[in-house]
Parts: structure tokens; C-alpha cells; sequence
């Protein structure tokens, strides 16, 4: 069962790596507030959709790996929040300007947006097989994003690129720790 708590954790996990892009772009770009929205605004979009497919995905695998579906989620979930660890941990500050914040066009904005949202589609497949609300979930996310973008690319001159490293590696580590929780309900260990 995803609580109304997973869900914000999840939301606000998923919107780590865009809040790290974002802060590098603002870094860069110094964008005002019209141009943080509308920038905000696809990302937030994209985050939404993303889980959307992955979800749907699930849903056509669901009947084959309904006994193992909580490893599932458990894995999708510890991998995508292992790899935002090790990404938050491995980049210096050049890196990550360089690999997030990108150019100024719109291809470039969408391109950014596509590269963080990859993840949510992997979550997406395991919230299929958890059976849970993805119009929800999608929404919540889509919405999370869109503030955590907005506001990275307006204190992203001022905070540099170092903060958008925190919140993606305590992202990580919620999503981490959310899998784990999953499969503890489902393994009977953890009752809530």
C-alpha cells in the first residue's frame, strides 16, 4: 500500500535530479521568473509522463511476476536510488555545470528534462505491480517537479551547484529506503 507519505517521498526523490539540472542551469543562465516557470513547467510535464509509460509497462508484465513483484519494486527502486547516490557522490562542481546545465535553446530544456525523468519510468513499472494509484503518483510528482525545478534555476546562481548534490544524493537514499520498506511489508517484517 503506497501511503500518502510514500507518495511525497517518492515525489520529492524523483524531482532530486531535476532540481540538481535546475540549479545548474540558473547557475548559468540566470533566468528570470516567466522563464523559471515555463522551464519548470516542462520539467514538471515530463516527470509526470514518464511514470505514465513505465506504468503502463508494468501493467503488460504484471501477470507474469506477480510473485515477486515487491523484488521488483525493490530493485527498481534501490537501483534508481543507488545510482542518484552514486552520481551525487562521484561529480565535482565543473562536472556537474557542465553535464546539467547544458545551453540555453528549448531542444536542450526538453533534452535535460528527458534525462532526469528516465527514472521515474523505472519506478513507474514498479508501482504497476504494487497496483497503486498512478494518476495520483504521476500528478503529485509532475507537480513536486515542477516546484523544485522552478526554484533551483531561481537559487541556482546564488547556491552553485553543490545543494542540487545534496538533494540528489537524500533523494537516493529516500528512494532506497522506500524500496526496502516495500519489500519488508510485502516479506511480513514490517507492519504498519
Amino acid at each position: 500500500m503506497i501511503t500518502p507519505l510514500s507518495i511525497a517521498v517518492l515525489s520529492v526523490s524523483m524531482s532530486a535530479d531535476a532540481f540538481a539540472a535546475a540549479i545548474g542551469r540558473g547557475a548559468q543562465h540566470r533566468p528570470t521568473l516567466p522563464q523559471a516557470l515555463r522551464s519548470g513547467l516542462v520539467f514538471g510535464v515530463v516527470e509526470a509522463i514518464t511514470p505514465l509509460i513505465g506504468f503502463a509497462l508494468g501493467v503488460v508484465a504484471a501477470g507474469f511476476v506477480e510473485a515477486i513483484d515487491h523484488w521488483i519494486a525493490f530493485g527498481l527502486l534501490g537501483a534508481v536510488g543507488g545510482k542518484m547516490v552514486w552520481e551525487a557522490l562521484k561529480r565535482d562542481e565543473a562536472e556537474a555545470d557542465a553535464g546539467k546545465a547544458g545551453s540555453r535553446g528549448l531542444l536542450a530544456l526538453v533534452a535535460t528534462a528527458v534525462g532526469t525523468s528516465i527514472d521515474a519510468g523505472a519506478v513507474g513499472v514498479g508501482l504497476a505491480l504494487l497496483g497503486a494509484n498512478i494518476w495520483l503518483i504521476a500528478a503529485c510528482i509532475g507537480a513536486t517537479t515542477f516546484a523544485m525545478a522552478t526554484l533551483g534555476l531561481l537559487i541556482g546562481k546564488a547556491a552553485g551547484t553543490r545543494l542540487g548534490k545534496i538533494v540528489e544524493l537524500v533523494g537516493g537514499v529516500a528512494l532506497i529506503a522506500l524500496g526496502l520498506k516495500i519489500l519488508l511489508e510485502h516479506l511480513g517484517v514490517l507492519t504498519l
